[in-house]
């Protein structure tokens, strides 16, 4: 099966069923005929199968709609990170080198300048007022656009998407997929996360994350409705959630508690979600706990994965054992491996720390990396990707991520995985967020130090440091050389557009100073 087939049928079976809401209303057989319209546009302006179009484009109906209809004509979806920098864009667009780039009024500005400056001159099309000369008008330009179907015979080897990795080690990877790979993935989400036909979902993670696509993507497979939410705000999401009845989430971290501790009334949520899922950061067992006491959900997984192979493992019951990422998703398998490792991928017996690696032969998994060797060359051996992340399996057979290699902590002669010492750290009721990197000490050459964000914002960073290293000195289940040797209050993580914490910014002292007092307040803890 194809993405753009999917759709065709499920709007065949279910044509008056609503399969977008929130920003605009539209049932299945409109969408379908929208996404018709939209496929043949893109024809009509030289856009030919195999070519890229890319997305400056905000979360909206409208990207929802381009990034289905292009499924149709096996033209590969290039929606760029709008939140990166002018530079890293402008090496994502000559990177891609589109025919035809769509931009909306969040992005305008960025995509002017980048556009001005690019080598390459692709066809604009602008959705809303945009000052970008010699545009064309998106809506205008669908509307005059032929209504009936592209026929276009779209195979599973042809071209779906290509997302642009964060970035956050240096410039962003192109990172191709294909038909096959992305409704494979979204078959395993639909499985996975046990969605039933006409599921509801809250689609606020950017859409040019894997996770975005995921929720839009397996609402077709379900003929489910997509509620789009263009910026994700935790007071606004509970409005959604309790106007259309969302019974399914899959957030990040950071969201769910957004929503748990800023969002609003828990009970708006609970009459109608009962699916939880997230993915691309750790959850804290203590917010597992919330969610589960305040929420009650039927369902509640931890996905493990990546844009280059959508699910390497699934914990199916993340209350159950917080942390766990679980076993092999329904389409891979696993292996913690030795990190030098190269042609043997043996698997570590258990309890022994290595790195995780993916089998390249599931249908949700790149083939490589875009126009890459480099990058090809660094994370794939002899069919097996190779993550980058630490992990064990337990007793039980299941997979614990315990960091990035390059995260890891070494302080005099032990390794600290900074998930281990954040997870004990976030239980402390006057800690809102935490996160623990490894800073530069004479003495134990890297110091474990924790940067902690307050659950009020009136309170003193002096009187919370007081309490928290004291509390890591005297009650604090951690061994002696895991507690930090450092407490220092911030005013927010440093994170990517999807939630993930940025350690490299804390390392760089990049973070933002509490707004109560100016400076941020530091404390040494004795140990």
């Amino acid at each position: 099966m194809d993405l753009g087939t999917t759709l065709t049928w499920t709007a065949e079976r279910f044509p008056e069923r609503v399969a977008f809401a929130g920003q605009r209303r539209l049932t299945y057989r409109e969408l379908d005929r929208r996404t018709d319209q939209i496929a043949n546009l893109m024809t009509s302006l030289g856009v030919e199968r195999g070519d890229r179009v890319g997305l400056f484009l905000s979360n909206s109906e409208e990207m929802a709609s381009t990034h289905l209809a292009l499924q149709k004509l096996g033209v590969m979806s290039t929606p760029y990170n709008i939140r990166l920098g002018e530079s890293e864009l402008s090496h994502c667009l000559t990177d891609s080198a589109p025919k035809v780039v769509v931009v909306d009024t969040v992005a305008a500005e960025l995509a002017r300048r980048v556009l001005a400056e690019a080598a390459i001159r692709p066809v604009v099309l602008t959705v809303g007022a945009c000052d970008i000369a010699g545009s064309l008008d998106f809506e205008e330009s669908v509307a005059a656009a032929d209504i009936s179907s592209p026929g276009i015979k779209v195979g599973p080897g042809d071209h779906s998407v290509m997302l642009y990795t964060s970035g956050t080690t240096g410039r962003p990877k192109g990172v191709p997929r294909t038909q096959r790979n992305e409704h494979a993935a979204s078959v395993a989400h639909v499985i996975q996360a046990r969605y039933q036909p006409g599921e509801v979902t809250l689609g606020a993670m950017p859409m040019y994350h894997t996770m975005g696509l995921r929720s839009l993507l397996s609402m077709i497979v379900v003929g489910g409705t997509f509620v789009v939410q263009p910026v994700f705000r935790p007071d606004e999401a509970v409005d959604l959630i309790e106007q259309e009845s969302v019974t399914a989430l899959y957030l990040v971290p950071t969201a769910f508690w957004s929503i748990v501790n800023g969002g609003g009334d828990m009970d708006r949520v609970a009459r109608s979600v009962r699916k939880l899922a997230f993915a691309g950061a750790p959850m804290t067992s203590s917010l597992c706990e919330q969610l589960v006491d305040r929420l009650r959900p039927e369902v509640f997984i931890n996905h493990y994965g990546s844009s280059e192979v959508y699910t390497f493992s699934i914990a199916d019951d993340a209350a159950a054992k917080p942390g766990s990422a679980g076993r092999p998703g329904v389409f891979g398998r696993w292996r913690v491996v030795d990190p030098a490792s190269d042609e043997v991928h043996e698997p570590l017996p258990p309890g022994q720390e290595g790195e995780i690696a993916v089998d390249l032969c599931s249908d949700e998994a790149f083939s490589g990396y875009w126009q890459r060797p480099d990058a090809d060359a660094k994370s794939i051996r002899h069919g097996w990707y190779h993550t980058g992340d630490i992990g064990r399996v337990d007793e039980d057979g299941d997979l614990w991520v315990e960091g990035r290699v390059d995260d890891m902590i070494l302080t005099g002669g032990e390794n600290v995985h900074p998930v281990e010492v954040e997870d004990i750290l976030a239980r402390h009721p006057d800690i809102a967020e935490v996160s623990v990197v490894g800073l530069p000490d004479e003495k134990w050459g890297q110091a474990v130090t924790a940067f902690i964000v307050p659950s009020r914002e009136d309170e003193d960073p002096a009187a919370l440091t007081d309490r928290v290293t004291d509390w890591i000195r005297t009650e604090a289940p951690l061994s002696p050389y895991k507690r930090p040797k450092r407490v220092i209050v911030i005013g927010a993580i440093p994170k990517s557009p999807v939630g993930k914490i940025l350690r490299r910014k804390l390392v760089a002292g990049e973070y933002d100073a509490p707004a109560m007092t100016g400076p941020a307040a530091e404390s040494p803890v004795t140990t």
